[in-house]
């Protein structure tokens, strides 16, 4: 059984997801400007992502292939904008070298996982098949960037009292969110020529 956007408590699910990404963006975002961190800030910008990506499949879902295919490299391009702002709060970083607060940090990143595998039980309770499968790659991913501020936070904390450990999970998480950009270009060019 596939996802049916018809049934109207599917459809709530989806859109509960999109807000739930979409506000907790808003959240980690804020907390990212806050304390200057590198990693909150790339997170962040995934939940933006998923949250953009889940919308456009709740509405886009009944669209032409062509339409499918615009509006999907308009989302593309729009998920580069939050990772070029990235560049500026590296560089923002390097001009204010305090490690962020690291109990801060990892809080925000357990939050972060709860509420991704929230999320993905949302998405899976109502599909089998490839939906339910990619609702699970999703979250794990999700949940491997949630992990590791987690322990960027123990870390600065208990180990290297740096901005270094923020830094590079905040660079790993951004290059994810770039590649995951660049495949939702290329999915929408490739159906936006087949038409």
């Amino acid at each position: 059984m596939e996802c049916d956007l018809s049934n109207p408590r599917v459809r709530s699910n989806v859109l509960i997801v999109a807000l739930l990404n979409f506000g907790f963006f808003g959240v980690e975002f804020a907390v990212a400007l806050s304390m200057s961190s590198v990693s909150l800030f790339a997170d962040s910008v995934d939940f933006l992502e998923d949250a953009l990506v889940i919308i456009l499949i709740a509405f886009a879902i009944g669209w032409s292939m062509k339409a499918r295919g615009r509006v999907g490299m308009g989302l593309a391009g729009l998920l580069m904008i939050p990772a070029l702002a990235l560049l500026w709060a590296l560089w923002s970083k390097f001009n204010n070298l305090i490690p962020p607060d690291p109990s801060t940090l990892s809080l925000t990143g357990a939050v972060a996982l709860i509420v991704n595998w929230s999320c993905a039980f949302l998405l899976g309770r109502f599909h089998s098949g490839s939906l339910a499968r990619a609702a699970f790659l999703f979250a794990r991913s999700d949940a491997v960037a949630n992990v590791a501020i987690v322990l960027t936070g123990l870390v600065t904390a208990y180990v290297w009292q740096s901005v270094w450990p923020d830094v590079i999970v905040g660079l790993a998480i951004a290059a994810m969110n770039i590649d995951a950009a660049r495949e939702v270009w290329r999915a929408a060019h490739q159906a936006h020529k087949a038409v």
